[in-house]
């Protein structure tokens, strides 16, 4: 009979050797001080843009939130128990929804082809959320179960992963490798950069909360777990993006998290594209880590010192897709715009997030906000991608007008979002310089005259019909030669 430890070595030699180190790398040690001085993989800085995908179990009774199951099982809220008792027959439980999470209708390169329509220039799928199932172990195992009083948890992956067996989009439910799919199809079919989100904790893995009850002093569930996972994803599908999610208050010790980003830095086989955020233990977030999140739907208006990332969604109240969602629930394209637009100046990136259906499909609303932003940027794209902050984010006269700015052409733009009232906008935060400045309006040929006034530069804006402008949703300012 093979003790808990005995079977967490046993999972432990199962995920793949560390790939060799080469000899002119840099060298990070497991250490925050080391790790935090390892540079941002510039492309991440150069992208602004991308797009997250939250799929997994949750879609399937897509009610309320993707923490469906938490909120049903745990906190007992009155809502989730009534559309349950309503729409599912007694004793229904929440791994009876893994055959329902069909995605027949899901088309890798139908996705791939949506997702370049944004003009976004990566995406994170989530590979594995918090949900895990209580009473799934892969018979291999089946010998060291009566080592538990109860079977493990093991959480829902959308890999054929090795330590979530016959729990996973391969075993159950699509029989079919999502994660590989998704990969494959970006890769051949556009220039994202691909990403995958990864939660280290699972509510209800008997480990997990055993080690809780230990004050996180033992390490079963990671050790057996969340580690062997990490490895799995990265050595399999090669992300340039790991999102780490849920820690469980449990300390980045507890989490290994040092160690793991030591081989990823060092050793893994994306050690010098991959980008990492902040989520790796109680802690850690806003602190240490590649780029900073801080919080969901985090957008501070004003310039960090570190790199950021603004993760929001277009559905205001959920990350999974909700049948019950009201129109009004959705962001519309205008305050889409305006949140990637502040975002970039202050030196962020935007992650936006939608949620498909269980069968695979994009809903069409999600459907025509990528759409749209991709129209928006194939215009004013040159002013959010490969810029950088400017010495003021936005104007001091003007609301809604952001700034940006690409050093090397000496070009600053104002993005404004409202158009006035009057064929005049004035700009407080750049000096003009007389028959040195010129400015132009992206997307519309011909120069604009300028003059300086009391409160800044006045642009006299192009007399057009509205639908003969450039774009729609907000426009820019193309400022050669001013200060």
């Amino acid at each position: 009979m093979a003790s808990p430890i005995g079977l967490s070595l046993i999972l432990w030699l199962l995920h793949p050797w560390p790939l060799p180190q080469r000899a002119d790398a840099a060298h990070y040690e497991p250490t925050w001080e080391s790790l935090d001085s390892r540079p941002l993989p510039t492309w991440f800085d150069e992208v602004k843009f991308g797009i997250f995908i939250h799929w997994g179990l949750f879609s399937v009774p897509s009610f309320g939130s993707e923490w469906f199951w938490w909120y049903w099982q745990k906190e007992k809220r009155e809502p989730y128990l009534k559309f349950m008792e309503k729409n599912y027959p007694p004793g229904f439980s929440y791994e009876d929804f893994g055959p329902l999470f069909t995605a027949e209708f899901f088309d890798a390169d139908q996705w791939a082809d949506i997702l370049k329509s944004s003009g976004a220039k990566y995406v994170v799928l989530t590979s594995k959320h918090h949900e895990g199932n209580l009473n799934i172990l892969h018979s291999e195992f089946s010998s060291f179960i009566s080592s538990f009083q109860q079977k493990q948890s093991l959480g829902f992956t959308l890999w054929g992963s090795k330590y979530s067996w016959s729990w996973n989009a391969v075993d159950v439910g699509p029989k079919r490798d999502i994660v590989a799919e998704l990969a494959s199809s970006i890769r051949n079919r556009t220039r994202l950069h691909f990403g995958l989100y990864h939660s280290l904790f699972e509510w209800f893995n008997p480990l997990f909360l055993s080690d809780a009850s230990r004050a996180f002093k033992t390490k079963e569930f990671p050790t057996a777990k969340s580690l062997p996972e990490l490895y799995e994803i990265v050595t399999s599908y090669q992300p340039e993006v790991l999102w780490s999610d849920g820690d469980g208050n449990a300390p980045e010790t507890y989490w290994n998290s040092t160690g793991f980003l030591a081989w990823l830095y060092n050793e893994s086989p994306v050690r010098d594209t991959v980008v990492t955020n902040d989520r790796w233990g109680a802690g850690t977030i806003c602190k240490h880590g590649g780029y900073y999140t801080c919080s969901d739907r985090y957008n501070p208006g004003h310039l960090l010192p570190h790199k950021w990332e603004n993760c929001m969604t277009i559905d205001k109240y959920s990350w999974g897709f909700r049948r019950n969602a009201e129109l009004s629930d959705y962001l519309t394209i205008e305050e889409l715009v305006k949140q990637l637009v502040e975002t970039v100046s202050c030196g962020g990136n935007l992650l936006m997030n939608i949620g498909p259906t269980h069968d695979g499909y994009i809903p069409v609303i999600f459907q025509e906000r990528l759409t749209q932003m991709g129209k928006w940027l194939s215009v004013n794209g040159e002013a959010i991608f490969s810029t950088i902050p400017w010495r003021a984010q936005n104007d001091s006269v003007t609301p809604g007008v952001w700034y940006t700015f690409k050093p090397k052409e000496n070009i600053l733009y104002a993005i404004f979002l409202n158009w006035p009232s009057s064929e005049f906008l004035v700009l407080g935060e750049p000096k003009g310089i007389a028959e040195m400045t010129e400015v132009k309006m992206v997307g519309y040929e011909e120069p604009l005259k300028w003059t300086s006034g009391e409160k800044g530069m006045i642009v006299a804006l192009p007399q057009l019909p509205f639908s003969k402008l450039p774009c729609e949703w907000g426009w820019t300012l193309q400022l050669t030669g001013a200060n």
